[in-house]
Parts: C-alpha cells; sequence; structure tokens
C-alpha cells in the first residue's frame, strides 16, 4: 500500500474516531422536562430567547444557567435563587409570583437542569 494512501486512510480513521467520540446526543427529556419545556418556551422564551418585545436591555440567555456557579445576577446559581428570581423578579423582569404552582415550577427547573434545548 503506497505510502500516501496509508496516510490518507489513518487520517480518515482518526477523523471518524474523534468524530463519534466527540457526537453525544443529549438524552430524552423526562415527561417533567417536557412540562418544564412548554413552560419555558411559553412564558420565558420570548424575552430570554426571543427578545419578541423589543427590551433595550436583553434578558441574560438562559442555556446552560446551572452549568456556571453563579447567575448572570451573581447569586450563586442554585435551585432556591432560580425560583426566587423568577417569583420575586429581578431589575427589569418582572414577578412570575402565582403564575407557577410548585409542580410546574419544579418541571421548570428540571428542564434549566437539562440545558434548554
Amino acid at each position: 500500500m503506497p505510502i500516501a494512501y496509508r496516510r490518507v486512510s489513518i487520517g480518515l480513521a482518526l477523523c471518524a474516531a474523534l468524530t463519534l467520540a466527540g457526537c453525544h446526543s443529549p438524552a430524552p427529556l423526562t415527561a417533567q422536562q417536557r412540562e418544564g419545556q412548554r413552560l419555558y418556551n411559553d412564558r420565558c422564551a420570548h424575552c430570554h430567547e426571543l427578545n419578541d418585545l423589543a427590551l433595550k436591555k436583553v434578558p441574560p440567555n438562559l442555556h446552560g444557567v446551572f452549568d456556571h456557579t453563579a447567575l448572570p445576577s451573581g447569586a450563586p446559581a442554585t435551585d432556591l435563587n432560580v425560583e426566587r428570581t423568577i417569583l420575586s423578579g429581578r431589575g427589569m423582569m418582572p414577578s412570575f409570583a402565582g403564575r407557577f404552582d410548585q409542580e410546574q415550577m419544579a418541571a421548570l427547573l428540571a428542564y434549566l437542569h437539562a440545558g434548554i434545548r
């Protein structure tokens, strides 16, 4: 086998191995996470994703919010702090008190932990 052909074959094999090693399809969402996704899309995404209200100060992106040690506000990234922010509001964000029951809040938090898809 010519050396050039061997190098190409090795290169293609290495590329394929790296591609397969790096491809991780996310685990499917649980029923609770799917409900959280629905709530997020209905009540959060229009500001945090689409900014379809044409807000002058764009709200923070929440993708991977729990991948960091702190929230955009600087508070520790905990369920309690996220729930507090949602229910009390912060800065330009209005309060959503009374708009989520405990089951819905748990679903929303589960979805945020899943990394928003």
